[in-house]
């Protein structure tokens, strides 16, 4: 648009666009601003920021693909993602980090095996894994965390994997289990 000028509501006289303009002078941060030597330090850094970050805005991919991002931005992970229940398959949703597979069916893999078990699963290294799959070959260890509805189904799983083996814990386990329940709340707020 070749104007920003006019008043809120209004169509632009160039190019026919309605105009918002915001009371406050806000821009949206460019990086989560994160301190702390140990995870757990920077995930109690980042926890705030990405609940803020989400705050106020109804649309839920938007807000997925930023609380990925952020997680990815600050804590430096090799690939992190939603999977989505479909059917009997989990689908791809918002992730940041190198291709990834669309499709997961049902108790395969890393995904599916924490989908079938309602259960965290921590696998110090994927190749040790009974029926691994394999959607980057640099993936070392992997985190998966099923996010629930307010029935108890499962309705998405977060992935977290990572370049170097045994590289997640219980204090992953713990801070992403705040994430899944910040998904969720989006979820939810979308259904």
């Amino acid at each position: 648009c070749k104007s920003i000028a006019g008043k809120s509501g209004n169509q632009c006289k160039y190019c026919h666009t309605r105009i918002y303009k915001f009371e406050l002078n806000l821009r949206m941060p460019e990086t989560m601003i994160i301190e702390g030597e140990t995870r757990e330090e920077r995930y109690n850094a980042l926890l705030p920021q990405l609940k803020a970050l989400v705050e106020g805005e109804t649309d839920v991919l938007a807000n997925l693909g930023n609380i990925i991002a952020g997680l990815r931005q600050a804590m430096h992970f090799f690939w992190i993602g939603v999977y989505f229940v479909k059917g009997h398959e989990l689908v791809l949703g918002p992730f940041q980090g190198p291709i990834a597979c669309t499709r997961i069916g049902f108790g395969k893999g890393v995904c599916g095996t924490a989908w079938k078990e309602r259960k965290t699963m921590i696998v110090p290294d994927v190749d040790q894994f009974p029926g691994h799959i394999a959607c980057s070959s640099s993936s070392k260890s992997e985190i998966v965390l099923p996010g629930f509805n307010k029935q108890g189904d499962t309705v998405f799983v977060l992935d977290v994997d990572s370049l170097e083996l045994n590289d997640f814990n219980e204090v992953d386990e713990k801070y992403l289990k705040e994430v899944v329940k910040l998904i969720a709340e989006q979820i939810r707020l979308n259904a």
